[in-house]
């Protein structure tokens, strides 16, 4: 029979930022070792995890899974098979291991009940397989199995090892668990887990609801915990009422949570599982503090307090911050009032770590960046620094920006890792040296530069805006990937220590996003050229253009193009990676043409013409007209000359899609050329001529693409 099914896990406080994980994995963990056993009747359940649970609740699950007919692969036939045609002895002892020694004597057709032979292929061999009927599995038995299965599969931060209470058996789980509720319907299933025997008896919040909370039915779970226990299961659903309280309280101050929801999304996720009834209070700090950078406040109030700052309409930080507590009482003025006395000590720390780096000019903390390892094989933070520098210059040149703002932004643009307030938050390195840089006097362009440097710091993060910045930001990320693939420190799958895949994004994000006309090799080029030969990299240059290569895949795959499209043109490994936009539009345009697929397959037919005759040392260009013979390559060499005179202004203006689409005139010369020639006739001069006019073809055709990629 089908009924709800509720498991819940009662625990000590779950860590926060891994609850939304571990509830849904909880949940799907189970789900698939039930669906696995055949007693998911529908796929539907609702998950729930607060600080100190975990649990689900499912739709429809049977008492008993159904039995399900189940085929084993035993061995190859010929192995199975005896000399008399009956089963050989290795078959016996198979079948004897399994407990089905009886099954010997009917091989290879006989059939007791459910039990059967069958001779299957599997590749050049055939193979012997049983075929019998699994009985379906009770719901204890099969719950327990999955329960415990998903319990080993939680992505558990930390495993902590603890003792039953009969001081011997001990239990390894990422908290201690006190209790366990497995109702079918409105019966307990018999079930254990964790060294817990599950029951009907759940919890409520630790001072506001009742302590223990008898469930009748599974389906009563999320309700009687709210009403009786003061519990909103629902990590969801607490998260949205948290959100929904923010926004009123900010709006009730005429203030905001900030313009940009991403900003503050991790911490409401961390809040809503610390809390199990949640309630929104406002609290305030002393409006002196505002004179430190807002950026310290909101850092310090976010990762440390797990505060909400409130801003005004012109994005500024105001005075107000919002309180999630897991309390609800009447007069909070003593909760408000503990959290303010508990910030403003951190709130002095910035202001203190704030005046005191600005006694000191950034230029004077460069020399002491020698002293801080950067790599044990790339050497200390100051001597990246002077090569950043001076890979910063040789782009800047190249970009005709400031030479000299690059130069000194270059310089400075790593000094605040050796700041107080740096040292305390390693978050805001740029953005306080931007700060210092202003003080000190420095020009605008170099103080952003110091804070830009670093962007995009993630996927879809702002672009530095300036030229300097820009020249800089590059130099600072082509040296980290010049240095760190000269010394093989390549990304391994998913291991990516030092973000080398996102400082490559990050190259061909400016380039493109930016417009910066940089050929690719060249940049590839002085990054590699601003490291001292002591240090002996190895000649990566390739390897690092085919790994930026790579990423672009990745990117123009995130733009719309199809990967014909984005093979097409990055096959030809073009260097001026800020017109590839340009390219992949005008192949796109031309795939759309009705002749594209007949052009895209002759191209192909072509490379492999000439790839043969390379091979064979025939390759040529340029033909000649006096050596065409027969109508059909004088039509396609007209043709092809005619196409080239009006596409090659085209190509020189940047007009791609203009250029490509001029070619698709010519797809009836080549269908004729290709039905009416013989490319590879038996006079030499003729065959030479015949190549060398196909060479013409591909060469003009695939200025901006290889079309043949194109083809299916």
């Amino acid at each position: 029979m089908s009924k709800p099914l509720l498991v819940e896990l009662y625990t000590e406080e779950l860590p926060p930022k891994a609850l939304k994980k571990l509830g849904a994995a909880f949940a799907s963990g189970i789900a698939a070792g039930l669906k696995q056993r055949g007693l998911l009747e529908k796929d539907e359940h609702s998950v729930y995890a607060t600080p100190r649970r975990l649990a689900v609740l499912f739709a429809a699950v049977l008492d008993k899974g159904a039995d399900r007919p189940v085929e084993e692969k035993l061995m190859p036939l010929a192995v199975a098979r005896g000399a008399d045609g009956k089963a050989s002895p290795a078959l016996e002892k198979k079948l004897a291991a399994a407990g089905r020694s009886h099954l010997a004597s009917l091989f290879p057709d006989g059939r007791d009940g459910a039990d059967a032979f069958a001779v299957k292929k599997d590749g050049k061999a055939e193979f012997v397989y049983l075929q019998t009927l699994a009985k379906g599995q009770p719901l204890a038995r099969a719950l327990e199995e999955a329960l415990v299965e998903a319990i080993e599969k939680l992505p558990i931060p930390k495993v902590m090892t603890y003792q039953l209470p009969d001081g011997i058996t001990t239990v390894k789980f990422v908290r201690p668990a006190h209790g366990l509720v497995a109702l079918h319907g409105d019966a307990v299933v018999d079930i254990s887990a964790l060294g817990l025997k599950a029951g009907r008896i759940s919890h409520g919040h630790r001072f506001l609801g009742q302590t223990e909370i008898t469930l009748d039915t599974a389906t009563a779970y999320e309700t009687v915990l709210k009403d009786a226990g003061k519990v909103i299961a629902s990590f969801d659903q607490r998260r949205s009422l948290i959100e929904t309280q923010l926004k009123a309280k900010a709006a009730d101050l005429g203030a905001s949570l900030g313009s940009n929801p991403d900003e503050y999304a991790g911490l409401l996720d961390e809040v809503t599982a610390l809390v199990e009834w949640p309630v929104v209070y406002v609290a305030g700090f002393d409006r002196a503090f505002l004179e430190v950078p807002q950026e310290c406040l909101i850092l310090t109030m976010r990762t440390n307090q797990k505060y909400f700052p409130l801003f005004d309409s012109a994005g500024k930080l105001t005075e107000k911050f919002l309180i999630v507590s897991n309390m609800q009482v009447a007069d909070p003025v003593n909760i408000i009032s503990g959290n303010q006395r508990v910030v403003r000590p951190r709130l002095e720390d910035a202001r203190f770590f704030y005046n005191q780096d600005r006694r000191e000019r950034l230029e004077t903390r460069v020399p002491r960046l020698g002293k801080v390892v950067y790599h044990n094989k790339l050497g200390t933070q100051l001597e990246r620094v002077e090569r950043v520098q001076l890979l910063a210059g040789k782009i800047a040149r190249a970009l005709n920006a400031d030479t000299a703002q690059a130069e000194r932004a270059a310089w400075l643009a790593k000094a605040d890792l050796v700041t107080g307030m740096v040292g305390e938050f390693p978050e805001l390195q740029g953005v306080m040296g931007r700060y210092y840089a202003r003080h000190d006097g420095e020009p605008a362009a170099v103080a952003d530069a110091i804070a830009e440097h670093y962007q995009p710091r993630f996927a879809g993060d702002r672009l530095p805006e300036h030229p300097v910045s820009c020249a800089v930001a590059l130099a600072d990320k082509l040296e980290t990937l010049a240095g760190l693939f000269g010394i093989g420190q390549l990304p391994t799958g998913d291991r990516d220590p030092f973000a080398l895949r996102r400082h490559a994004l990050g190259v061909v994000r400016l380039l493109v996003e930016r417009d910066l006309p940089l050929k690719l090799d060249a940049l590839v080029s002085d990054a590699f050229s601003v490291f001292a030969k002591e240090l002996k990299l190895a000649d990566a240059h390739t390897d690092l253009e085919s790994f930026v290569f790579e990423r672009m895949r990745g990117y123009f795959a995130e733009q719309g193009y199809s990967t014909q499209q984005i093979e097409a043109v990055l096959g030809l490994r073009p260097v001026v990676v800020h017109k590839i936009p340009l390219q992949l539009a005008a192949v796109r345009a031309f795939a759309a043409l009705p002749e594209a697929d007949s052009l895209a397959a002759a191209n192909k037919r072509v490379a492999n013409i000439l790839r043969q005759a390379e091979g064979k040392g025939e390759a040529g260009r340029d033909a000649e007209a006096m050596l065409l013979q027969e109508p059909a390559e004088r039509a396609l060499f007209e043709a092809l000359k005619n196409a080239s005179a009006t596409a090659t202004p085209l190509f020189e203006r940047g007009d791609y899609t203009g250029y490509l689409k001029t070619f698709a005139v010519l797809k009836t010369p080549v269908d004729a050329f290709f039905d009416g020639v013989m490319v590879m006739a038996e006079d030499a001069a003729l065959r030479r001529n015949r190549i060398a006019l196909l060479a013409d073809l591909q060469r003009e055709m695939n200025r901006i693409a290889d079309i043949a990629k194109l083809a299916a």
